[in-house]
């Protein structure tokens, strides 16, 4: 799946509509972190664990972009380094936990997951929706972007893991799902990381330019 979306006008980080949504992003996500991280210990679900840590780090995300919105490009830019890299943190220890659980042949409980991932589907479509309009700002915009669409499509796989399930009688179709989603943040990160150094690299570069004249 592409990472980059159809560019578009570019938007000031400033904008205080963009600092309202973000806000309002935040509050969501802590919201969705404490119910589904309940649903996941009830249910047993990899998943939907995958999905409410993704949650927690969106929330910090989240607050971290609104403490440097008023910041240079540089620092903007560093604080998408930092969350790339969580999302690749995040991407290898979902991996990491899905295959732990391989090992111990439990099968979640798949109603409470298909109602938990409904919930959240709604969540993070309501956020990408308030956010499609500024998906082609700066890397630090684009992360928050990037971080929710794929929390939307993470949603839908949910669903489809209950599914599976509750006709299979297995955990195989919830591992398989969290290891999608494992794997779709790392390819997130690689993206969010590479836009952000090189924008770190702009920044400095016109910094040292500016000291020199």
């Amino acid at each position: 799946m592409s990472a980059h979306c159809c560019a578009g006008p570019g938007h000031d980080a400033v904008d205080p509509r963009y600092r309202r949504v973000l806000w309002i992003a935040l509050a969501i996500n802590i919201a969705m972190f404490v119910v589904e991280i309940a649903g996941s210990y009830t249910s047993g679900s990899v998943s939907l664990l995958a999905d409410s840590v993704d949650f927690f780090g969106d929330a910090a995300n989240y607050g971290l972009s609104l403490v440097v919105l008023s910041m240079g490009l540089a620092w903007r830019s560093r604080a998408a380094l930092v969350k790339g890299i969580s999302m690749g943190v995040f991407g290898a220890f979902v991996l990491g936990k899905a295959a732990w659980v391989a090992t111990q042949g439990a099968t979640p409980e798949p109603v409470t997951m298909g109602m938990i991932g409904a919930l959240a589907l709604a969540a993070n479509v309501g956020v990408a929706v308030m956010l499609y309009a500024y998906r082609s700002g700066d890397a630090n915009m684009r992360s928050v972007w990037l971080c929710t669409r794929n929390d939307a499509i993470g949603n839908v796989a949910v669903m489809f893991a209950a599914l599976g399930v509750f006709g299979t009688g297995s955990a195989w179709p919830d591992l398989a799902v969290a290891t999608i989603m494992g794997v779709l943040a790392l390819l997130a990160a690689k993206t969010v990381v590479s836009e952000a150094q090189r924008e770190l690299r702009q920044a400095t570069s016109r910094q040292a330019f500016a000291s020199n004249v």
